[in-house]
C-alpha cells in the first residue's frame, strides 16, 4: 500500500455564524485506507466530510487533498474526481440507469465508447448486469439496487478517493448489511489504490468496515485507532458508552432467544 496522504486537516476549525462545529481538527488519512468516521447527530462527521471536497470551507487551518491545500486546488475539477455517494441517492429519473452512471465521465468528455465500456464494467462490479439493467429507469429499482448504482456513478471516473456521507442510513436492515459486506469487498478488490472515508452513525457499521475508526463528539476526535483497539482499549468515557450501548442490545437479544 502507497503511504502516501491522501487526506490532511491541521487544525482546522468551523463556525456557522458564533456556532463552533469544529474547535480544532487535525488527523491524516492515507492512500488505500477505508476509514469510518463515527458519531451521533451534531457531532461534525458530515461537516467534516463537506470540507474534504470543498463544499463547507474551513474558517481557519488547512485542509490538504494530495499534499496540496485545498484552497489551491482547482474546485470544480477536484469534485469531478472525487465519488461521492449519500444516503438520498439522488438518481436524474429521466435518465436512463446507464446516463446516470455516465454523467461525470460526460462531463470529462470520455470518448463514447470508453464511457459505455466503463458503464458494463460498473454495472457488473455493483452486481446489477448491464444487460438487465443498464436500460431501465430509476423508478424501477429497489432502494437497495439504487444505492448500487449510487457507487457505481460515483466510481465511474475511476477516482482514487470516494466519500460516503451515511449511504446505507435509508435502506432495511438486510439490505444493508448485504451492502456493507459488497463495500468492504469492493475496497479490498482495489489493492490500495482507492480511500474510502465513510460516515456513519452506527457501531456495528463503523468497526465492521473500518480498517481505522474515527470516533467523534463535538467536533472532536475522541479515538481515532483500529477497530480491535477501540473495544480493547476504549480511549474515554464516551466511547466506553459507545461499546457498553452495543453491549446492552446483545444482552437483550440473549435474553430474548
Amino acid at each position: 500500500m502507497n503511504q502516501q496522504p491522501v487526506i490532511e486537516f491541521d487544525h482546522v476549525t468551523k463556525c456557522f455564524g458564533q456556532n463552533t462545529v469544529i474547535p480544532d481538527l487535525s488527523f491524516t488519512i492515507k492512500q488505500g485506507e477505508l476509514v469510518t468516521i463515527l458519531g451521533s447527530s451534531g457531532s461534525g462527521k458530515t461537516t467534516t466530510l463537506k470540507m474534504i471536497n470543498g463544499l463547507i470551507t474551513p474558517t481557519s487551518g488547512t485542509v490538504k487533498i494530495n499534499s496540496q491545500p485545498l484552497a489551491d486546488h482547482n474546485q470544480v475539477d477536484l469534485r469531478r474526481h472525487i465519488g461521492y455517494v449519500v444516503q438520498q441517492i439522488a438518481l436524474f429519473p429521466h435518465m436512463s440507469i446507464r446516463d446516470n452512471i455516465a454523467v461525470t465521465p460526460k462531463l470529462l468528455k470520455w470518448a463514447p465508447t470508453e464511457i459505455d465500456k466503463r458503464v458494463n464494467e460498473l454495472l457488473d462490479l455493483v452486481q446489477l448486469p448491464s444487460q438487465d439493467y443498464a436500460n431501465r429507469w430509476p423508478n424501477e429499482l429497489s432502494g437497495g439496487q439504487q444505492q448500487r448504482v449510487g457507487l457505481a456513478r460515483a466510481l465511474a471516473a475511476n477516482p482514487d478517493l470516494v466519500l460516503f456521507d451515511e449511504p446505507l442510513g435509508a435502506l432495511d436492515a438486510l439490505t444493508r448489511l448485504d451492502l456493507q459486506k459488497e463495500i468492504k469487498q469492493l475496497h479490498t478488490s482495489f489493492l490500495g489504490d482507492k480511500t474510502f472515508f465513510f460516515v456513519t452513525h452506527d457501531l456495528n457499521e463503523a468497526l465492521f468496515l473500518g480498517q481505522r475508526v474515527m470516533v467523534m463528539k463535538a467536533g472532536q476526535i475522541e479515538q481515532f485507532a483500529t477497530p480491535q483497539e477501540i473495544v480493547q482499549h476504549p480511549a474515554s468515557g464516551f466511547v466506553e458508552e459507545l461499546l457498553a450501548t452495543e453491549e446492552r442490545n446483545q444482552e437483550l437479544w440473549r435474553k430474548l432467544q
